[in-house]
């Protein structure tokens, strides 16, 4: 570990050396109004976007050849995982502390700023660090953002890209031997931008990553002072979304700078936390994340945290056999794997007290700090259960009518791009902030984006100006004045009352083609204004929520809420999908539609999946106006570069496996229509894994099963039959049928199949999940009766073999 926290603290000191060499970003509480630039704009064609998080915390930066695992699916020990977190790397965890107070003369000040001084306004940075009313409290955090300014750096970056590409020219249609030097010269010149790694490539377009403070304030009382007291704010500035975890380190550092207010108690805070060693953290797909936060077992994706430590032990051996190692390194140090994957487990040393610190393995984007989505639901769910108080009529919020659920009115306002305001009136700043990060994930789901980066935590009245040039802000305010000005906001979330009002300065939409399409079929299309029969749910959003509070009353517990809300967000992605279709002829939500209707695994169909037309165009008609609001939205262009991005890695692209389970799931299959869907899903595990070598007399020809095979694994050049494909699909498969969605259950329906080939078909798919690292934790949650049937099905196929 030594070896460990003295590379950290080499990485962490070789950035303040000699700052003077360095050039200084600019920071700022509000996004640049050439966000995304202008720059950005013209070459999103010609080069990859960048990403809103950390280049330590890309969630997409491992390929999918990269991935490894135990068991049938490859040795762990042949592919040398990677790190979250390298030992050796050069980003720091923290990059800026700063030190706040408030002077009964100048205000709010700005005390000390380490390793060096955070260019901005100072004034503004303080006045953030020092809420409304802090003084009010002995304690309150906060949290807000900081953007980098990086215009100045684009077009220095685009001028170097000219000039190699004039070079490149010069190269290839120049013979001249001078002008042929002077441009490979040229073209040879650095870049740190088209140097960067491959998961730069799954970069979006918004801009830099943001800087995330969290920021903790004391009020210490004393007589010999003006007021009586002393009000002090510290702040840690980093690129990691979960900033929470510094919050014990901040308050022994902040009470530990009232006894001594010097800039070596914010380097001693510095270096310990640059120091925290997380290398042993592996780096997971977006598969694979997406698998681990969906499921609740405390050993998932152990074996890749196993093959971590070994290659740690095989660092320190080949360390420790060196002729120059230290007698630190010939010590033996104990690794252990976490007892919860969820969360890895490490200490930073503070003035000798090692305090523990848990970070997350997997990261859901617009996820910041710790916050509590069922804290949200029940401050404005209790309200409207006990006495429900009618909104004004928008066609965007109130979908469901005038009685529509407060948490509802407040999801179609972030789709839909509305200004929201959270007012905490004589509430501490830091619940605000929770309030608004919560908001912020609730319409994500984990799956969109857009909205972490226009959110302002905590802000006042002194940046109100600026905070009216963002479109579709969401702020929180502990100011009432912000109550009295309906036209600063389109929402107004009260936290105290728990009600949410409409301002009565709110624009109206335009009416749309998908509203007249709807209406020349005589479809209804529009409010619904009595919310007294609650038969009309024609959205189903009323018994979702009744569904949602169910589970909290019945303490389900956060991920639980947190899995219903992504169930409902992907819901509403695939509805919106099927309406752009239905209205407009075709929808960039559908990457790759046209593959999935090529039958190429003997099936086809794409999307959400209705029992019949009417039910699916009585759907669609009752969710025209929020799709069509989504449609014109930051969140909106995101997803669909996201889904470009995540088609080009699915292992499988010829068949949507959720449409084909959906089906399963929903719709009343004849055995032929079933006994298709199931060859189709047991064909493309089977195929990933490659053609076997001496197939036994009952193996089921998958591959005879369509006429077209172009878009198979099988025929496509790109990917690579294999243990690493087939590991690859199958978690593919899991993230279709994830715990929280039924599981297993509708594919062992198929052992009960009255064909046997569709039966033996089943069983082969269920041994490639059962072997699967991650699959195995599915097999386990299923019921008994489907394993018995899975057991007598392979006894049936042995005495066939025999006969």
């Amino acid at each position: 570990m030594a070896e460990v926290m003295q590379l950290r603290a080499n990485g962490g000191s070789s950035a303040s050396a000699q700052p003077g060499l360095q050039r200084q970003p600019s920071f700022s509480s509000f996004p640049p109004s050439r966000s995304p630039s202008a720059v950005s704009l013209r070459n999103e064609n010609k080069r990859p976007p960048r990403s809103p998080q950390p280049p330590m915390v890309r969630e997409d930066d491992v390929s999918i050849d990269e991935l490894s695992q135990a068991s049938s699916f490859g040795d762990t020990r042949h592919a040398r995982l990677r790190s979250q977190y390298p030992a050796d790397s050069i980003e720091n965890h923290v990059e800026y502390i700063l030190v706040a107070s408030f002077d009964i003369d100048r205000g709010s000040v700005m005390e000390h700023q380490y390793p060096g001084p955070i260019s901005g306004d100072e004034t503004m940075l303080a006045e953030l660090m020092l809420p409304d009313q802090t003084h009010m409290r002995s304690q309150d955090w906060t949290i807000f953002f900081l953007h980098k300014d990086t215009s100045a750096e684009e077009e220095e970056k685009e001028a170097r890209r000219e000039r190699r590409r004039k070079g490149k020219r010069k190269e290839n249609h120049d013979a001249d031997g001078d002008d042929t030097t002077a441009g490979a010269e040229e073209y040879d010149e650095p870049d740190d931008d088209d140097s960067s790694s491959e998961s730069e490539n799954e970069m979006d377009s918004d801009g830099p990553p943001l800087v995330y403070v969290l920021n903790l304030v004391n009020t210490k009382q004393d007589n010999t002072v003006k007021r009586g007291a002393i009000v002090k704010a510290m702040a840690i500035c980093t690129r990691h979304p979960f900033l929470h975890i510094y919050k014990p380190l901040l308050l022994l550092a902040l009470e530990e700078y009232f006894r001594a207010p010097v800039m070596e108690t914010l380097a001693s805070l510095y270096n310990a936390l640059n120091t925290m060693d997380l290398s042993l953290l592996p780096k997971l797909s977006m598969f694979e994340n997406f698998v681990l936060q969906a499921t609740d077992a405390k050993d998932m994706f152990i074996e890749k945290f196993e093959q971590m430590i070994r290659q740690r032990r095989a660092e320190d051996a080949e360390r420790a056999s060196l002729p120059s190692a230290s007698s630190s390194d010939l010590q033996r140090k104990n690794y252990a794997p976490p007892r919860d994957t969820h969360e890895f487990e490490s200490k930073v040393l503070y003035n000798g007290v090692p305090v523990p610190i848990k970070v997350p393995t997997a990261l859901s984007p617009e996820t910041v700090g710790d916050f509590s989505l069922i804290k949200l639901i029940q401050t404005f769910s209790t309200p409207h259960a006990t006495q429900p108080q009618p909104f004004a009529l928008h066609p965007h919020l109130t979908t469901s009518g005038a009685y529509t659920h407060p948490i509802i009115v407040l999801v179609n306002a972030l789709l839909t791009q509305k200004r929201i305001i959270f007012l905490g009136h004589n509430r501490p700043s830091g619940e605000v902030a929770e309030a608004v990060l919560a908001a912020c994930a609730l319409a994500s789901g984990g799956m969109l984006r857009g909205f972490v980066r226009h959110a302002f935590p905590y802000t006042d009245l002194t940046k109100v100006d600026d905070l009216l040039k963002v479109p579709g802000f969401i702020a929180g305010v502990t100011n009432p004045a912000f109550s009295y000005k309906p036209e600063w906001w389109d929402l107004l979330c009260d936290l105290p009352t728990g009600r949410m009002k409409i301002s009565n300065k709110i624009e109206l939409p335009q009416p749309t083609e998908g509203q007249v399409f709807f209406q020349s079929q005589g479809i209804p299309v529009g409010i619904y204004p009595s919310g007294s029969d609650k038969a009309a749910d024609p959205t189903g959003d009323t018994h979702f929520m009744e569904s949602l509070v169910a589970s909290i009353a019945n303490r389900h517990g956060e991920n639980a809420i947190r899995a219903k809300w992504r169930s409902w967000v992907l819901k509403f992605a695939r509805i919106s999908a099927a309406f752009e279709e239905t209205v407009y002829g075709a929808s960039a939500l559908f990457v790759g539609s046209h593959e999935t209707e090529e039958n190429v695994y003997g099936v086809s169909g794409h999307g959400f999946v209705w029992p019949d037309e009417i039910s699916k165009l009585r759907e669609l008609a009752a969710n025209v106006h929020r799709v069509e609001g989504w449609r014109n939205t930051r969140s909106y262009y995101s997803f669909i570069q996201d889904l470009a991005r995540q088609w080009e890695k699915r292992p499988v692209r010829g068949i949507d496996l959720h449409h084909q389970h959906d089906k399963l799931r929903c719709l009343k299959l004849t055995h032929d229509q079933s006994a298709a869907i199931y060859l189709a899903l047991a064909r493309c595990v089977e195929e990933a894994g490659g053609p076997k070598p001496s197939p036994s007399p009952s193996d089921t020809d998958l591959s005879t099963t369509t006429t077209s095979q172009s878009l198979t694994i099988a025929n496509d050049p790109d990917r690579k039959p294999g243990e690493q494909l087939q590991y690859d699909t199958v978690l593919q498969l899991l993230c279709v049928i994830p715990e929280t969605n039924s599981g297993l259950f509708y594919l062992s329906l198929g052992l009960f199949h009255p064909r046997q080939d569709v039966r033996a078909a089943v069983v082969k798919l269920l041994e490639r999940i059962i072997e699967h690292p991650a699959g195995r934790h599915f097999w386990a949650t299923l019921g008994r009766f489907a394993k018995l049937a899975f057991f007598r099905v392979k006894r049936e196929e042995s005495r066939e073999v025999k006969t």
